[in-house]
């Protein structure tokens, strides 16, 4: 009998064959990465400036100032809006070192945040080869020489909206809190298709800004203690997304 309680996998679809061969083109084309990430900026500074803002709770930052340096963390998919918001905030980010990682980090880098090129993916054997060590110890550095970081909580190309386990124990090796963050905007286009159905926002709407509780992981914390804190930081990953979705009057449509 299967699991009821155990999430529901999304196969990821494979690119086409005829968009493979492009792919592999521009995925080692730096000035197609340039431009692209040109662009990225401009509309970003576009949205930021032609939405109506909201923050919840309305004194975030003075709040999130006790807890510094701190691990920040967002959905997959639901980012794009972060490097240009002025909380007065800066971190390195941690980014794949895919051709849309190479955008993003460009995108991130005008911004004033600092990049690490890794990423964990779902796949063990391959974390080496992703970077994924090397970029674990890189943030974890980063946190012990006082500088916040940036990590989205589920595991790319894994299951959307899951929080993984690794984000857990940098919290747990650094002593530092985990703080989650919800960006969200009224008018939007959500590519459905996209594994963690990212969305694009955009101009001319609403948007809102929600921080959620700083989580801490005991430094001794065994692993039904780290699974408990991994489901405490999904869960209010989740609460903090819908009620940002709220605040813009436009809440998410159920999947």
């Amino acid at each position: 009998m299967a699991d009821e309680n155990k999430p529901a996998v999304r196969r990821r679809r494979k690119t086409p064959k005829w968009l493979r061969a492009p792919g592999r083109l521009l995925s080692g084309n730096t000035a197609f990465a340039a431009v692209a990430a040109w662009l990225g900026v401009t509309w970003l500074k576009l949205v930021f400036h032609t939405n109506k803002w909201v923050v919840e709770p309305a004194d975030a930052l003075d709040m999130a100032k006790p807890h510094l340096p701190a691990i920040a963390t967002v959905w997959h998919g639901q980012h794009i809006l972060l490097p240009v918001i002025p909380i007065g905030l800066k971190a390195s980010v941690m980014i794949s070192r895919s051709i849309d990682g190479e955008i993003t980090a460009r995108i991130a880098e005008a911004f004033g945040a600092k990049t690490i090129r890794a990423s964990g993916g779902r796949e063990k054997s391959r974390i080496i080869e992703k970077g994924g060590i090397k970029g674990f110890l890189e943030m974890l550095s980063a946190l012990e020489s006082g500088e916040n970081v940036l990590q989205t909580a589920d595991v790319p190309k894994g299951t959307p909206r899951r929080a993984g386990l690794g984000i857990i124990r940098l919290a747990k090796r650094s002593g530092r809190p985990i703080v989650p963050i919800a960006v969200a905007s009224s008018r939007r286009w959500v590519l459905r298709k996209a594994w963690d159905r990212t969305t694009v926002n955009l101009p001319f709407g609403r948007s809102a800004i929600c921080m959620g509780e700083p989580l801490y992981v005991a430094a001794d914390a065994g692993e039904e203690a780290l699974e408990d804190c991994r489901i405490a930081l999904e869960n209010e990953l989740k609460r903090i997304t819908a009620r940002a979705y709220d605040l813009t009057g436009k809440p998410e449509r159920p999947e």
